[in-house]
């Protein structure tokens, strides 16, 4: 099989995958991207039927293309998937489509690595790992495969009718368990949500979303998550128009707010006594941003109306006064359980040094300790804004700058050994033909 040679593989055909291209593009370094499905394909087989943009289409798209419809709309996942389909044509991105990377590993004795593909061989100089983080579903063991309950992923769940008849408790409430969990009570099902640490941030304040808060604040430019909150998730929705999520209203429509999922015995769950700490934790999240925003209001003079109802807590339910510790599945009538609680990453085809004992990458704004070898899509890969659409174009930019500054490098040691190579040539003695001097 003959091996193609290019500068730069990238791997994923994705927000991240995309974004690299066009800076790959416009630094003149030529590329392939390869997905294994096709172009944006977790948006449209990886998320359930309901799903909408956690971000408005003003704020959460590429610099170069804006959404279809009302620029203060949520997309949907399909919206969201043609939009990526729409900006590869546009960009003209070198995608190739169902090819499966296997194996990334480096050349012996010279700079670049071999990709081995299911197309094909590739010799390159540079690798963008652009899978994201979203790659394997994780499903704690805290509740046994063989019990007496359906158990499924927030990657699996798809609407409320592929459920089994009966109760449902969702694990996790960042943005996924909260609006699958408010999906599922709106469809007549009784819902238990287990809520761990959560930062809950208004939907929207005084007129403005709060992307626009974070982004006026300077927030999505944070670089590091403050200590303690690695695994802290946001509770934000985008779905029916958009809505600052409230723990206590889900719980007067009907919902039972349970804490931290812990252990599994004999059909009965049981849940940390949490609860009203992670609550707690959200509201003042939430009270926190107001606060910064009405102090931003003040010293920049804007008119905004004024929004005191925003502060306005409903009273604590019983669920959160006296919260359950256990639930006992049978006879509650729950037969689901839906986990929400997050992905882990797969790199096991990438066969180079650059992990750390958990297996992830170790980088710096996404450039490896590894020459040529780049990660693009990982939350907090710059800022807090990395994981958004616009902060993946933008840590591309900077990635596609460190592919090029490296290239005039190697393009500066070609030319002197080539230069090294003619002076020996010139330099070296001539030896007459016997033949001509007889």
């Amino acid at each position: 099989m003959p091996i193609e040679e290019v500068d730069t593989i990238v791997v994923g055909a994705g927000q991240a995958g995309l974004a690299m291209s066009e800076h790959l593009s416009a630094a003149g370094i030529a590329h392939v991207v390869l997905e294994r499905h096709r172009i944006a394909e977790r948006w449209r087989t990886a998320r359930w039927d309901s799903l909408v943009a956690n971000g408005p289409a003003w704020h959460d798209r590429f610099p170069g293309m804006e959404f279809p419809g009302h620029r203060d709309s949520f997309p949907s996942k399909e919206v969201v998937a043609d939009y990526f389909v729409s900006y590869a044509e546009m960009i003209a991105a070198p995608v190739r489509c169902g090819v499966d990377v296997t194996s990334v590993c480096r050349l012996e004795g010279r700079a670049g690595f071999r990709v081995e593909t299911s197309a094909g061989i590739f010799e390159v100089n540079n690798v963008v790992a652009a899978t994201g983080p979203f790659q394997i579903p994780l499903i704690p063991d805290a509740i046994p495969k063989d019990a007496r309950v359906t158990q499924i992923h927030s990657n699996d769940y798809r609407n409320p009718a592929q459920l089994p008849d009966g109760g449902v408790l969702v694990v996790g409430a960042g943005s996924s368990g909260g609006q699958i969990a408010d999906e599922l009570l709106r469809a007549g099902r009784a819902v238990y949500l287990s809520v761990g640490p959560h930062e809950r941030p208004p939907r929207s304040y005084r007129g403005y979303d709060f992307c626009w808060w974070l982004g006026v604040l300077g927030k999505w430019d944070i670089e590091t998550k403050t200590r303690g909150t690695e695994h802290v998730t946001i509770s934000v929705s985008g779905a029916r128009g958009g809505y600052t999520v409230d723990f206590r209203r889900l719980a007067e429509e009907g919902m039972m707010l349970v804490g931290s999922t812990k252990s599994y015995s004999d059909g009965k769950v049981t849940f940390a006594n949490d609860l009203r700490e992670n609550v707690a934790m959200g509201d003042q999240s939430l009270i926190s941003l107001l606060d910064e925003a009405d102090d931003y209001v003040k010293r920049t003079g804007l008119e905004l109306p004024e929004e005191p109802e925003a502060r306005i807590m409903p009273p604590d339910p019983e669920c959160l006064t006296d919260p359950l510790r256990e639930l006992d599945l049978r006879a509650a009538g729950v037969n689901t359980v839906i986990w929400a609680t997050g992905y882990s990453s797969d790199y096991s085809w990438l066969k180079v040094d650059v992990f750390d004992p958990a297996g992830k990458p170790r980088h710096q704004r996404g450039v490896s300790r590894e020459p040529g070898i780049f990660f693009l899509g990982l939350p907090w890969q710059s800022r807090r804004g990395s994981a958004f659409i616009w902060g993946v174009w933008h840590d591309a930019k900077y990635l596609a700058d460190r592919i090029s500054t490296q290239r005039r490098y190697r393009d500066y040691h070609n030319e002197r050994a080539g230069e090294i190579d003619r002076g020996k040539a010139a330099a070296a003695p001539r030896t007459s033909n016997p033949a001509i001097a007889e």
